[in-house]
């Protein structure tokens, strides 16, 4: 039986956290943490498996837009930062023993060839439906259809859908 893959489109400020960040840790891997929204929280929790596809998005910037691709490759866990009086992601209400906060661990595909900006990501009727094109979305994590996955890539320049 063949194992579906989930896309998805992962927000990161590149001045917090960036696909060169991500490319500089050991294995090309690190947790995705300081996530605080729900519905965000519970496509990680309920919906993303290890082996699925994510676009990293560099949000919040000059250019906002798709940089690069990355792998889930553990499935969601508790977010630690959380528990942490001196972290920015601190949650006073998150209980250790029953955690509020999730965090998946990610790794480094590649970089796009060509980065796709949001301004393209709009002007592309095909892509008229994804999420992060829709007004007032600003979920830092988002599903991706298979057809707005290989649309992306396809204005990247990178074409195929397992690269």
């Amino acid at each position: 039986m063949t194992k579906t893959i989930n896309y998805w489109l992962m927000k990161s400020e590149p001045d917090a956290f960036s696909i060169d960040d991500l490319a500089a840790q050991p294995n090309k891997t690190d947790h995705w943490d300081g996530i605080r929204n729900y519905q965000a929280r519970n496509f990680m929790r309920d919906d993303m498996n290890k082996g699925d596809l994510a676009f990293f998005y560099h949000s919040n910037c000059d250019e906002p837009g798709i940089v690069g691709i990355m792998e889930i490759v553990r499935t969601a866990y508790p977010d630690h930062t959380a528990f942490d009086p001196d972290s920015k992601y601190f949650d006073p209400k998150s209980d250790p023993d029953n955690p509020r906060w999730l965090m998946v661990d990610v790794r480094y595909r590649r970089k796009l060839r060509r980065p796709v900006s949001l301004a393209t990501l709009k002007a592309d009727p095909v892509l008229s439906t994804m999420r992060v094109c829709q007004k007032g979305s600003r979920l830092s994590i988002m599903p991706v259809s298979v057809d707005e996955w290989d649309a992306v890539l396809d204005m990247s320049g990178t074409g195929g859908r397992s690269k």
